[in-house]
């Protein structure tokens, strides 16, 4: 089913049941999407312009729901701990894409379950075909539970970090929201920034916290360390990075879980 085809209600109702998991939802979401008429004074360019496809709006506000869901829960989610669909479920909630992200199950449902193209999946998910893909492969090894944590990639790990942290420093949101993962997650000790999902609200939780932070190795990893006068840690935060964006922010502000990291300053990369 390409995005440009013209699916009967049938068949929108099955796919926003797939993506959300809930038929109450699934209804309330295709009755939201139509196609906006073409205005009786519109040009005739305008008026043969192309309109977007009911795949497509369904798909992006499928996705925008699934994304206010994960704001919403309590305990940020982390997509590498395999106990999550178990131990963090609402009660009733039995539905197994929950392993996957917002962005892998948008991806998996459009095209393993519903033949959509990745190049057409891509604007959806804000991502370039290649992308894409690798998000589809993910999400496939993520529900057959042979999905590993990437190991890092020092080099663009800390070409992420020295851009989040000068951008924070320039007070330039639009840039730390460029670095971010549309799904990223920000999970968080006593003491840190509360849990967080999304760019928005990632940038927005630590563009403050990141501009007066130093450039450090979390145990070998890049991150952001935030001292006290005297050189103690304060908190500290380490970044995971897949495909040049920043999926997860891990903050530590517990004396006893920043005694336990071995933690090596660091100076920024020339630029």
């Amino acid at each position: 089913m390409g995005l440009g085809t013209a699916p009967s209600r049938t068949r929108l109702l099955a796919l926003a049941h797939r993506l959300l998991g809930s038929p109450d939802e699934a209804a309330r979401a295709v009755s939201q999407t139509r196609r906006p008429p073409v205005a009786p004074t519109a040009s005739p360019a305008s008026a043969t312009a192309p309109t977007p496809a009911p795949v497509a709006d369904l798909a992006r506000s499928c996705l925008e729901l699934l994304r206010a869901r994960e704001s919403r829960r309590p305990v940020s989610r982390d997509p590498w701990d395999r106990s999550w669909p178990e131990s963090r479920r609402a009660p009733g909630d039995l539905d197994l894409l929950d392993v996957l992200t917002p962005s892998e199950r948008v991806v998996f449902v459009l095209h393993d379950e519903f033949t959509v193209p990745y190049e057409e999946i891509a604007p959806i998910v804000e991502r370039t075909p290649a992308a894409t893909r690798r998000l589809g492969t993910r999400a496939r090894r993520r529900l057959e539970g042979t999905e590993k944590m990437p190991d890092p990639d020092p080099a663009r790990q800390r070409t992420a970090v020295a851009a989040f942290r000068s951008a924070a420093r320039g007070g330039d949101l639009a840039a730390l929201h460029a670095l971010l993962d549309p799904d990223v997650v920000l999970r968080s000790d006593t003491g840190a920034p509360p849990p967080a999902h999304g760019a928005r609200a990632v940038a927005h939780a630590l563009a403050d916290r990141a501009r007066t932070a130093l450039p450090a190795l979390v145990d070998g990893v890049a991150g952001l360390v935030r001292a006290a006068p005297d050189g103690t840690p304060r908190a500290v935060y380490a970044f995971t990075v897949l495909d040049d964006r920043i999926t997860a922010v891990d903050a530590l502000a517990d004396p006893a879980h920043l005694s336990r990291l071995r933690l090596t300053p660091e100076t920024e990369p020339a630029r």
